[in-house]
């Protein structure tokens, strides 16, 4: 490979929350930290050097983007995924989370129900909670160590509480689900047919390995477009989330007035300006990078299940089609949720409880594939050793 994924950078001491702040989380100060879905991987070069060039200035003044940022983004997103955004559409925030509760402010009102998907990535929810909205569960269903959709279930829950939005995950976190074009589908004329809008956190939409393919919600059908908010960003695909930079989707113009308000109302202003230029740098010039974490991740993923199936062979490795977070269900141990998560803690492994992504990830934990390969391997055969 032309990149180093294998090397080992010290994190430590540099303010990582994913490093820095075990005892914020009664965690070992030594435990490995596969948790926080960030890398431990240098960003492109010509990313580095995008930003030294800004650091080098020495003047970091508010700040905008021209068209070549624009750009920059379109061309990545009609290369990569057909996507073929307009610029009177997208909105700059500093992260998909704050997008959704732009989006949720400004698109449903006090009270008003949102349907979701759990196990799920936990801010979502808090958002929706945070914002005085009631979340409503069409849990996924597991099988087989692959989730899917009940569509029945989830016409009920927008029909019987007259759910005003769906928040969807594609690529699914914490689950690892691609959704396919027949379930983007079905979902999309359901809330459509019940005036439901869809807005999609699509922020691991890069990251999607092969034999399966990440299809834009609006790009499903035409019509689509004219209900849903799409929600992207590089932070997961380059690492870089510490730069605060995301990019929102919303071709309806009713729909981005009412976003636009709340972002006003908010007091929120110009992006950071290392992240505009990140952003500009890494969909221009990071597909090659882009390529070869994929296929390190791959293998990553791989290491996974051939350790588990080796050493514990009655964990279930879920199915990963998307994301470098993969799923693993220890019920089949037999132990309580607090007992798998203190023989973790002891063997000095620090990964996503299950229960945090709700009920349904009682006896799950998270492990994050994106790290030398080596440090991966220590961490799977402390797990194994623990049990």
């Amino acid at each position: 490979m032309k990149y180093n994924f294998d090397e080992v950078i010290n994190r430590y001491n540099t303010n990582s929350y994913k490093y820095d702040f075990p005892e914020k989380f009664n965690k070992p100060p030594d435990a490995l930290p596969l948790w926080v879905a960030d890398m431990d991987f240098r960003i492109p070069p010509q990313v580095m050097a995008a930003i030294q060039k800004v650091a080098d200035h020495g003047i970091y003044g508010y700040a905008d983007s021209k068209d070549d940022y624009f750009q920059a983004v379109a061309g990545w997103f009609a290369d990569m995924h057909g996507y073929h955004v307009k610029s009177e559409w997208m909105v700059k925030v500093p992260g998909v989370v704050f997008g959704l509760g732009m989006a949720i402010k400004g698109l449903t009102a006090p009270g008003d129900k949102i349907v979701i998907q759990k196990p799920l990535y936990y801010p979502i929810e808090n958002t929706i909670v945070a914002n005085g909205r009631v979340a409503i569960d069409n849990p996924l269903v597991y099988s087989q160590g692959r989730y899917t959709i009940d569509f029945e279930d989830f016409e009920r829950k927008i029909t019987e509480n007259n759910a005003k939005m769906f928040i969807l995950c594609n690529p699914h976190n914490p689950v690892g689900r691609v959704w396919t074009r027949e379930e983007l589908l079905t979902m999309g004329r359901i809330c459509q047919k019940h005036g439901c809008i869809v807005v999609s956190d699509e922020i691991h939409c890069d990251l999607v390995f092969e034999g399966h393919k990440h299809l834009v919600f609006s790009t499903i059908c035409e019509d689509f477009a004219d209900f849903s908010v799409i929600c992207t960003a590089p932070s997961k695909t380059f690492n870089l989330a510490g730069l605060q930079n995301a990019n929102i989707f919303i071709p309806n113009q009713g729909l981005r007035e009412r976003f636009n308000h709340e972002i006003w109302a908010s007091g929120y202003g110009q992006l950071n300006v290392m992240g505009l230029e990140a952003c500009r740098a890494a969909y221009l010039y990071g597909r090659e990078w882009l390529a070869e974490l994929m296929q390190y991740l791959a293998k990553n993923a791989a290491l996974t299940c051939e350790v588990m199936a080796a050493r514990l062979p009655h964990v279930k490795v879920t199915a990963l089609e998307g994301s470098y977070l993969q799923w693993l269900d220890f019920n089949a141990l037999g132990l309580s949720h607090e007992e798998l998560e203190d023989r973790l803690n002891r063997a000095k492994v620090w990964l996503s409880s299950g229960t945090a992504f709700g009920a349904a990830g009682a006896g799950f934990f998270r492990v994050n594939l994106a790290c030398p390969r080596s440090v991966l391997a220590t961490a799977l055969e402390r797990v194994a050793n623990a049990f």
